[in-house]
């Protein structure tokens, strides 16, 4: 089996240590930086932070940057001054797998960001248009690898950006099945998620929070998980385990999001930033929200301990975009 995906990426969250005082009132706003447009699942992610942060921060003004797979926004984030003024909300992809996906980035991950904390998990879910469903018959997954392999390149899968986890997920699953599908990047899942209801592109295999409600409206059809196990907010939609059939018994596709702040921030606005979002995010009316569309809210123990799961990461991240075949200028 194959080391990268045999290893789960455990998304078991560590309640924070004891909380830290709040920041004084500042005059300036914090800015919240997030790689993507509005209307996705990362920009309604970043929204709940920042109202959760507010008490113990001040204003947080939410910054879209997309484009690049998060790398411009992310370049945005590291180029800020070190001073806690400047957040970001980046994903795993930006965090760790862009390094080996790009030739050159704008930005260096390692070197360049301080990462604070991890503030949601999950997976991510392949939809279809219900409409595009029902003409075409596919009322499973295993129908729609079929119908891609019969009429190849017909297939347009929209995806929040090139580079993003929902284009190493579905150039995985195409690298497994022989599935011939056209790749359709948009600068982000919300103007992904409206070409999909309008019948412009025929799926997204992207994170589920944006797209959960149109399957519980009926305007989706969830057809399958990227998770090797069932998620429990859909509970009925098949996971990669189901489709052993497919080559795609061993996939584990699981992702995550955490706050950093630019290479260089002060010991003491860094352990105030944690202690805001590890408080915010620990909220029963969060749990409440996120839980029901797919995310789980996780945060870490210490931002030393983020540091030490991105390291330990490296090789799962390295491993998946080497199968995807993915690569990047």
């Amino acid at each position: 089996m194959t080391v990268g995906l045999s290893r789960r990426v455990f998304l078991t969250g560590v309640a924070a240590g004891g909380a830290l005082a709040a920041v004084p009132a500042r005059a300036a706003a914090t800015t919240l930086i997030v790689p993507y447009p509005p209307g996705g699942a990362v920009d309604t992610l970043a929204r709940l932070i920042a109202e959760r942060i507010e008490p113990k921060l001040g204003t947080v003004v939410v910054d879209n940057r997309g484009g690049a797979g998060g790398s411009i926004g992310t370049g945005a984030l590291a180029r800020s001054a070190p001073d806690g003024s400047t957040l970001g909300l980046l994903n795993v992809t930006q965090l760790i797998a862009n390094k080996y996906l790009y030739a050159k980035l704008p930005y260096d991950p390692d070197a360049d960001l301080t990462p604070i904390t991890r503030v949601a998990t999950g997976t991510i879910l392949c939809v279809a248009n219900a409409e595009t469903a029902r003409e075409r018959g596919w009322k499973s997954f295993r129908d729609l690898i079929a119908w891609a392999r019969a009429n190849p390149d017909q297939l347009r899968m929209g995806s929040s950006g090139v580079g993003t986890i929902s284009h190493l997920g579905i150039e995985l699953v195409k690298a497994r099945t022989g599935a011939r599908i056209l790749f359709v990047p948009y600068k982000g899942g919300g103007p992904a998620l409206v070409d999909l209801l309008a019948g412009v592109v025929d799926i997204m295999f992207d994170v589920p929070p944006a797209l959960v409600p149109h399957v519980r409206e009926g305007t989706l059809v969830a057809l399958a998980a990227g998770s090797r196990e069932r998620m429990p907010a859909l509970p009925d939609v098949p996971s990669m385990k189901d489709f052993a059939d497919l080559g795609l018994a061993d996939v584990d596709i699981q992702t995550w999001y955490a706050i950093a702040a630019p290479k260089g921030l002060p010991d003491d606005r860094r352990d105030a930033v944690f202690a805001a979002v590890s408080e915010g995010m620990q909220a029963p009316d969060v749990r409440a929200k996120l839980e029901p569309n797919g995310f789980a809210p996780t945060t870490d123990a210490s931002p030393a301990d983020l540091r030490r799961r991105i390291a330990s990461e490296n090789d799962y991240w390295r491993e998946l975009v080497r199968l995807s075949g993915a690569k990047l200028e």
